[in-house]
């Protein structure tokens, strides 16, 4: 048996929003997107290097506020992209921590992406 990284589900509630933060804002690709039917909740991929993430709208699949890291190499250069956009949401600082380096970025709907380095940059 050998088993895969886990793809963590996050919740959002706003199509346009999710777009403008995985998308515009961290640079993520839409790797697909599902609908039972047009109308109802949405359901996509988005992924970026070997970062995969599954975003509902579907009220069961997940709770809003959830947190997760992410392994980060280039942490510093990731953060000067992210600031060169001026996103109006989000200006990331790098934290130091006992096990390294965060930067965490909230979403629109209170999910905390922790991009986490083990080493410096």
């Amino acid at each position: 048996m050998k088993l895969a990284p886990p793809i963590p589900i996050l919740r959002i509630f706003d199509e346009a929003k999710a777009l403008e933060f995985y998308i515009d804002f961290l640079g993520f690709r839409v790797d697909f997107e599902h609908r039972f039917e047009p109308g109802l909740p949405l359901y996509m991929q988005v992924s970026r290097d070997g970062c995969v993430l599954h975003l509902s709208e579907h009220h069961g699949d997940a709770t809003p506020g959830s947190a997760l890291r992410i392994e980060t190499e280039g942490l510093d250069e990731f953060q000067q992209s992210l600031l060169a956009k001026q996103y109006k949401n989000a200006r990331p600082g790098i934290e130091q921590a006992p096990w390294g380096r965060d930067m965490t970025v909230q979403d629109p709907f209170g999910n905390r992406l922790v991009f986490s380095s083990l080493s410096p940059d």
